[in-house]
């Protein structure tokens, strides 16, 4: 019985090293790729830039585990939330930068963020990107039956899309 135990935890830990050795090899592959790059669209301010295909990968990692259920447009919605942040002198400017800022997201708290983007995340992170924005402007978005923040309750809603509340 116990060499059974032992055989299985084995088998485990292989099974989860191999899955981190995947994922650090994938974002290794995403990062030295010079294919994917794409243009922004204009900001407010008119400056355009190119975001790269890591930040297609940040951006569609964080959109499958704020907005997994959602349909193509909510997906698109949160994207664009992180999008129109980067554009925001009041937080980071890329899109790694917003995504990391401490407490912003609880898919990175919570671990969801690590697991593989969906094809719909990634379709959605790019069409975010380009400037696709169904929110209308939002800098913040939460889940009305889950948020308990008084202050993310006082932002002005602008948008509901899907399970999410849009707001400035």
């Amino acid at each position: 019985m116990k060499k059974k135990f032992l055989a299985v935890m084995i088998i485990i830990g292989l099974a989860l090293f191999a899955g981190i050795v995947w994922e650090l090899t994938d974002e290794r592959k995403m990062k030295e790729s010079p294919e994917g790059a794409l243009p922004v669209a204009k900001s407010a301010k008119g400056k355009v830039g190119t975001v790269s295909s890591n930040d297609v990968y940040v951006l569609s990692k964080i959109i499958s585990g704020e907005a997994r259920g959602e349909s193509f447009i909510g997906q698109v919605a949160v994207g664009a939330v992180i999008v129109n942040r980067v554009r925001n002198p009041n937080f980071p400017n890329t899109v790694y930068g917003v995504v990391f800022e401490p407490g912003a997201f609880d898919a990175v708290s919570d671990g969801q963020y690590y697991r593989a983007p969906t094809a719909s995340a990634v379709r959605a992170a790019r069409a975010a990107i380009n400037g696709w924005d169904p929110t209308g402007g939002a800098l913040y978005y939460w889940n009305p039956v889950t948020a308990t923040s008084r202050w993310i309750w006082s932002r002005p809603i602008i948008a509901r899309i899907g399970r999410h509340v849009f707001a400035r």
